[in-house]
């Protein structure tokens, strides 16, 4: 599943769907929704990635969280498409590598929370968002917290994280005009 489906949030939702005895389809359809956001990712990414057909195919699969951020954070456009690379690679081979030692050797480490590592992504996640607290991204990062917050107790589980991608739009309108 890691190799297929290379993105973290859809993969824990689709487990954990089928683990607490939920359908195949409603697994698909909570691990699809959460990947929405990738797309927006590929969008923005859109210009930094250069070459042919079968090379933005493969950046497609690379496309997730991590690599989007270090790219974003990048000014000069060489660099942001290094920066996507190395860690879209950097995490694809580092992430499957740990989810076979995982599927392996997991059981000997008990349980994962004694250690703390439950703290992990949350953990991460911050340090990927520190970057784009300038102006236009404190102001998404503001408005989009406020859209979820009000819409978590209204809407089916994933679908706030969508809504609150309407965030970019204040933060573009302001973006915009600090570059007019």
């Amino acid at each position: 599943m890691s190799v297929l489906v290379f993105t973290g949030a859809s993969q824990f939702a689709a487990v954990g769907v089928i683990a607490s005895g939920g359908t195949p389809a409603a697994a698909i359809a909570s691990a699809a929704l959460l990947a929405a956001r990738n797309g927006m990712y590929g969008l923005a990414l859109n210009p930094m990635i250069r070459g042919g057909r079968w090379r933005r195919l493969l950046a497609a699969q690379l496309v997730i969280d991590e690599s989007s951020a270090m790219a974003s954070a990048q000014r000069d456009p060489a660099e942001a498409e290094k920066a996507f690379w190395v860690t879209g690679v950097g995490v694809f081979v580092f992430w499957n590598l740990g989810t076979l030692i995982g599927a392996v050797a997991g059981n000997a480490i008990g349980d994962p929370e004694t250690l703390g590592l439950d703290a992990a992504f949350p953990a991460g996640f911050i340090a990927l968002m520190a970057p784009h607290l300038r102006r236009p991204g404190l102001i998404a990062a503001i408005v989009g917290g406020a859209i979820a917050f009000v819409t978590i107790p209204l809407l089916p589980a994933g679908a706030p994280i969508l809504v609150a991608a309407l965030a970019v739009i204040p933060a573009f309108a302001v973006q915009r005009r600090e570059t007019a």
